[in-house]
């Protein structure tokens, strides 16, 4: 099924990094903000790695990414997809960040998954220039023994760029 993102970028002038997926989930879109999934540990990850509460409302969540300086989107603007699964992608046509990059403070690009990091390298990278830092996912499809412990040692890293 042919997507078209839905989701507006999440930025402001103040941000200085930027967080990409590859497309909003079904539920993602379904709720309107990024990574709605309940089962999805990205919100709880973040609240780990910056010992805060986990924030549960999209104002809340939005609070907490102006709060860190944290920009959130998606690589990809329109694509074929089958649910939620980044395996199924076809026809990818990426974003353009140029106005994100332009309006804000971003000097950092991490990617959330394998596949997220490959379309970045293909479409992205080539007209930004910004390597990007590729980040495990957060997807409940992402599966792991440790995979709560290794997801806050991965994401760590962030906070070391929000505070400059």
């Amino acid at each position: 099924m042919k997507i078209e993102h839905e989701l507006e970028p999440f930025y402001n002038q103040d941000s200085k990094i930027l967080i990409l997926g590859t497309m909003p989930s079904v539920k993602s879109r379904e709720l309107g903000f990024y990574y709605a999934h309940p089962k999805n540990r990205f919100w709880w990850v973040l609240s780990q790695v910056y010992q805060e509460e986990l924030p549960t409302t999209i104002e809340d969540k939005k609070k907490f990414l102006k709060k860190h300086y944290i920009a959130l989107f998606d690589v990809l603007k329109t694509c074929s997809i089958e649910g939620s699964s980044d395996a199924s992608i076809k026809n990818p046509i990426p974003n353009d960040l140029s106005p994100l990059l332009k309006n804000s403070q971003i000097t950092t690009i991490f990617t959330t998954g394998k596949k997220a990091y490959q379309l970045y390298q293909r479409y992205i990278y080539p007209k930004t220039k910004i390597p990007a830092i590729s980040l495990p996912s957060t997807s409940p499809a992402y599966a792991r023994r440790d995979i709560k412990e290794y997801l806050i040692q991965e994401y760590q890293q962030i906070v070391e760029y929000t505070k400059k």
